[in-house]
């Protein structure tokens, strides 16, 4: 298809020619695991403990801000939650629990009734008020390209009905809004902006006292205001490690007490090092290699037979076995099936010849795809994208990689504003555990929301998006099981991903560190953590 004008994407994708498939799944099986691994014999590791009041934590993703309006990857939920808290949180079971608010209820087909907790103050001494609920929502409503907002069907509105007190009114039914209120950080309403915030000032269990948000970089202490059960620890410290290797090191030396995100070989060796202990737990993140949406009427990518037939160039098995090393499943839905209301949909088949086949009967051959993805997005990521590439080649598609560095400016990409690609290696999270609002983020997209860059890739179906409000506004659950069900199959038949996969959740800790009870949804609770030694 070279003579295609689609042929070629208009990005700067740099060129990158690699070795052939088999061989760069060996790499990611052996290869990548040993670069990780290698120093642990041979490397003292760096020095400086945290001391035995302070807990700290390495992160592989940049934690740019401790608001989450745009900032929201799965870790950095402990560490934001901790600081400043919701009306709700989604705890053990993924059950829905109260925090700020002690009522939370469904007074009405369209109306949830809530009170705040008696007592609740910032950490600067001011009490928590139904103004600062209110702003919140609005703040959070301003804000373009965020995960938060594609969650939610429509944001509720505030009517005060008391000092403590207050209704949310919505204008269709909206069952799962005590969910979805969990991920609505509440800050002082004279200081909320529509923009990742900077300072600290929370209701939770602790404050800020040091920041370099530019590195990454905080340093908490005890809230002296805090209304709930007071923390364990005196002080935590956050620090931002983009290097697997250098988590491990950090970790093994004594530096780090707790690094997330492990590559599964990683993971496999840190369990035999004294001091050390893994944990892992299934997951509720769909990582896949998505397709951009945005593409025009005529561009190979806009039509669904090419998409389907690119899913048959992609060996999925071996990705799970050699890449990930058993660390997966492969997709058989269009979210995550631990989460609440999936249905299995399909499966990826691996079918190199029948992807040349169809991709030449299509006028697809020839194709080249520009993939793009975050650096850290999911464990092994690079070999995992390096593995697809040699995949895709052995079909006849070139195709080349651009990494992004964490905290660049991958956004704009996403939302259509920063340049063109054809497949972003992306993980979604399910702060809620509900299929609902997975599916409803990532493909219940408009074209008013993806103006503003708030559609999932450019993921706009009209028939899509009215099934998915009729399934969010039923007040039966079975008659809302079924409607999900049905646009799970619906969706899948459009083939949103050239692969997709549900990561199982791992961390490493030093075994220091006691009851840290590890969530699906890859977090935990800061203030139930304690030190010994």
């Amino acid at each position: 298809m070279t003579s295609n004008p689609w042929s070629a994407s208009a990005g700067a994708h740099p060129r990158v020619t690699m070795p052939g498939r088999r061989a760069m799944l060996r790499w990611g099986a052996a290869g990548g695991a040993g670069l990780a691994l290698g120093p642990l014999t041979g490397c003292a590791g760096p020095t400086g403990s945290p001391g035995p009041g302070t807990l700290s934590l390495g992160l592989n993703r940049s934690l740019v801000s401790l608001d989450n309006k745009l900032n929201q990857f799965d870790a950095a939920v402990t560490v934001q939650r901790a600081v400043r808290p919701a009306l709700t949180r989604i705890g053990p079971g993924m059950k829905v629990q109260p925090v700020l608010a002690d009522r939370f209820e469904m007074t009405g087909p369209t109306v949830w009734s809530v009170r705040l907790r008696e007592g609740v103050r910032y950490s600067d001494g001011t009490p928590v008020t139904v103004q600062d609920v209110g702003t919140a929502l609005t703040m959070y409503g301003k804000v373009n390209g965020s995960f938060l907002l594609g969650l939610f069907p429509e944001l509720p509105t505030v009517e005060a009905t008391g000092e403590r007190t207050f209704l949310l009114h919505t204008e269709r039914p909206l069952p799962v809004l005590d969910r979805l209120m969990a991920n609505i950080h509440i800050t002082p309403a004279k200081a909320n902006r529509p923009e990742e915030l900077q300072s600290g000032v929370g209701a939770g269990p602790y404050r800020v006292i040091g920041a370099n948000s530019g590195a990454g970089e905080y340093t908490l202490a005890r809230n002296p205001h805090y209304w709930g059960r007071r923390p364990r620890i005196d002080k935590v410290r956050v620090r931002f490690v983009p290097e697997e290797s250098s988590r491990i090191v950090s970790l093994r030396s004594g530096e780090l007490d707790v690094i997330d995100t492990l590559a599964p070989d990683s993971a496999e060796q840190l369990t035999e090092l004294p001091g050390v202990t893994v944990q892992e737990t299934s997951g509720v993140r769909m990582c896949q290699l998505f397709f951009n949406f945005r593409k025009p009427k005529g561009h190979p990518l806009a039509d669904a037979r090419v998409r389907h037939a690119l899913t048959y160039a992609i060996d999925g098995t071996s990705l799970v076995r050699d890449v990930l090393t058993g660390s997966a499943d492969a997709a058989e839905g269009v979210v995550p099936l631990a989460l609440d209301g999936a249905v299995r949909t399909g499966s990826y088949t691996y079918h190199p010849a029948k992807a040349r086949a169809l991709l030449k009967s299509l006028g697809a051959d020839g194709l080249r795809l520009g993939i793009i993805w975050e650096s850290g997005e999911f464990a092994a990521d690079t070999s995992v994208m390096e593995a697809v590439l040699g995949m895709l080649q052995d079909v006849g598609v070139r195709a080349t990689l651009q990494e992004f560095e964490p905290g660049g400016d991958i956004l704009k990409w996403r939302q259509g504003r920063g340049g063109d690609w054809d497949v972003i290696g992306n993980g979604y999270g399910s702060p809620t555990g509900q299929a609902l609002t997975t599916l409803q983020g990532m493909y219940g997209g408009t074209a008013e929301k993806d103006r503003t860059g708030d559609a999932f890739m450019g993921y706009v179906v009209p028939r899509i998006e009215r099934r998915l409000t009729a399934a969010a506004t039923e007040v039966d659950a079975a008659g809302r099981a079924r409607q999900l069900a049905a646009v799970q199959h619906a969706v899948w038949d459009t083939w949103p991903s050239l692969w997709a996969f549900a990561p199982k959740t791992l961390l490493a800790r030093r075994t220091r560190v006691h009851d840290l009870r590890l969530q699906p949804i890859n977090s935990y609770d800061l203030t139930a953590l304690r030190l010994e030694g």
